[in-house]
């Protein structure tokens, strides 16, 4: 054990390592039906490596995402299609769901939540039609399924909740995240011209603070 390890079990230092949710696994019955499916989304992939004991890997990384999927043979010992609920974040459903849709993909209509956990319940009656109103961030929803049965969630975020992301590391995964949330500050920053009566000269400055505090959760620029 490193000194710097027991500093920290002692409780005499505090530490923190990075641990970068980077792979998630999920069980598949075919692996070559599977990379058609996910290749058909537009991930991208990563890698297919094959070995001679059998054993087999194919790595897909979702547009912007920072984890990836992999699936494979001697991979997963669950069940195929026993993973549910697999989160995929995006900025706008409407157009993540559409988009989806154009790739031949089947993909239930976009709802947002009566109760608490009905994304969680297939055919529950909480789950109301159309987007959250006021497009409320985390409770649009949208899903779909691979052919074995893993099921995906789409999930609406725009604004975080305070706390989750740093202000001073704000950064988009992605040239649509970066211009979702300029449109979106565009939108709010018509408004406070509107308040305000007139041109607003420092609008940059106003985006930016609009943007940062977006992400972050914060209270938002008037």
């Amino acid at each position: 054990m490193t000194q710097l390890a027991q500093e920290t079990i002692n409780g005499s230092g505090v530490t923190t390592v990075d641990m970068k949710l980077e792979v998630v696994v999920i069980p598949v019955s075919d692996v070559d039906r599977a990379k058609q499916f996910y290749g058909q989304l537009g991930w991208r992939l990563d890698a297919d490596f094959r070995f001679d004991n059998g054993f087999r890997v194919v790595q897909y990384t979702p547009p912007g995402s920072g984890s990836s999927i992999q699936f494979g043979t001697k991979v997963a010992p669950a069940a195929p299609g026993s993973a549910q609920s697999l989160y995929l974040v995006v900025t706008d459903i409407v157009a993540a769901r559409d988009q989806l849709v154009a790739r031949g993909i089947a993909v239930s209509d976009v709802f947002h939540l009566g109760a608490p956990g009905a994304q969680f319940e297939p055919g529950s009656n909480d789950r109301l039609p159309g987007p959250s109103p006021d497009h409320t961030s985390y409770r649009s929803y949208a899903t779909f399924s691979d052919p074995d049965g893993n099921r995906w969630l789409l999930q609406e975020v725009t604004t975080r909740l305070p706390g989750r992301v740093d202000p001073a590391e704000t950064a988009f995964a992605s040239v649509n995240d970066l211009a979702s949330a300029l449109r979106r500050a565009a939108i709010a920053h018509g408004d406070h011209e509107k308040r305000i009566g007139h041109h607003d000269e420092n609008w940059p400055d106003w985006y930016a603070e609009f943007m940062v505090a977006e992400q972050a959760g914060q209270k938002l620029p008037e």
